[in-house]
């Protein structure tokens, strides 16, 4: 970034804000589809029942901490 003027450098953090955001929703969506399918599988009702929902907050929550784990794990390695 050093070789970039101002405008190029504003242009380039904007493109990077958006390119985060659209990897962020991606995945988002992707652990919401993935926790729904292992979890929710009783529709005679229009809420979860109580399995449905506590499955799901282990799924988000374990996909979460997988994230986590990777993101920290990808970082180390970076130090090397």
């Amino acid at each position: 970034m050093d070789g970039l003027n101002a405008s190029e450098q504003r242009e380039f953090a904007s493109r990077m804000e958006r390119k985060q955001l659209k990897e962020f929703m991606t995945m988002y969506s992707k652990m919401v589809q993935r926790c729904f399918d292992d979890c929710v599988n009783d529709f005679t009702t229009k809420s979860l029942v109580n399995r449905e929902e506590q499955c799901i907050m282990r799924c988000v929550d374990k996909q979460l901490k997988g994230s986590a784990r990777l993101n920290e794990r990808f970082q180390n390695r970076m130090l090397l």
